[in-house]
């Protein structure tokens, strides 16, 4: 895909990393509008593979009602930012909305697992969209939209994934989680929290809307929890016994497989952030 088939998976990720930064990058700094407007096609993106690897092991998540009540959590935490008159009115009507896949399921007479279905399309609104979500919401902590904290919670993302990989590499011989991910080792985990250290010095000298010390904490959540959030992912891969949650991104797999760490660091950036 994207004509990189030729190149080794190292070159394929890099370029495909270094593309995909700079789109990114682009759209954080541009506007509020491209910054939501990428990230929430991003959010459904990764909500779609989600479903999808459940698709595929043989479960049924509805994803309709999944996509329908991301969409409605979107509106109902970002909505008073983006718009002057919410479309919503009344936008607490989204907590009735959350009854109808039980409704759904009691209709459809050949589901032998009904609740099952219905607590994996929840779990996809409340893994995926919800820390997608949160992360957009955070480029509005200000009140107005300010694309440091968002782009700045990427740097140290980056950083920790790039620093984790390569020092993995280089150096890597003590196994940090074998269950699950046997390559995973803790000098992987070093080299990304000393990169991601060395990303906020740098971040908090020129990104002043925060303290410093919030951003030496993002850099430490990310990589404690940007961790967990890959052996997260990798354990979910190992119970549906693939590799790739998707093949979207050459050399990177899909966007669960890119952002992982986040969608488990998120909410408790979200948590430091307004406290």
């Amino acid at each position: 895909m994207f004509g990189l088939e030729k190149f080794s998976n190292l070159t394929q990720r890099v370029i495909a990393g270094i593309v995909g930064a700079t789109l990114l990058i682009s759209a954080v700094v541009f506007s509020y509008w491209s910054f939501v407007g990428v990230f929430t096609l991003i959010m459904f993106l990764s909500l779609a593979e989600f479903y999808n690897l459940l698709g595929r092991a043989g479960l049924e998540p509805l994803r309709v009602w999944g996509f329908v009540l991301a969409a409605l959590l979107w509106m109902f935490i970002l909505q008073n930012y983006l718009f002057e008159k919410p479309f919503l009115q009344t936008y607490f009507w989204i907590f009735p909305c959350f009854t109808i896949p039980f409704l759904h399921k009691l209709y459809e007479k050949n589901d032998a697992k009904p609740f099952q279905n219905i607590a994996i399309t929840f779990l996809g609104v409340l893994y995926v969209a919800l820390p997608w979500v949160l992360f957009m919401q955070a480029g509005f902590l200000m009140g107005k939209y300010v694309y440091e904290i968002p782009l700045g919670v990427l740097f140290c993302l980056w950083a920790s994934d790039t620093g984790a990989y390569f020092a993995g590499r280089k150096f890597g011989k003590r196994k940090l989680f074998e269950r699950i991910s046997p390559k995973k080792t803790w000098e992987g985990f070093i080299g990304g929290f000393l990169l991601s250290q060395a990303v906020v010095l740098i971040l908090a000298f020129y990104f002043t809307d925060i303290e410093v010390w919030r951003w030496w904490a993002i850099a430490v959540i990310i990589v404690i929890f940007g961790t967990w959030g890959d052996l997260v992912e990798s354990m979910l891969k190992r119970c549906l016994q693939i590799k790739d949650s998707g093949s979207l991104i050459p050399g990177h797999g899909g966007f669960l497989d890119r952002f992982d760490g986040l969608l488990i660091a998120m909410p408790w950036i979200f948590g430091l952030l307004h406290c």
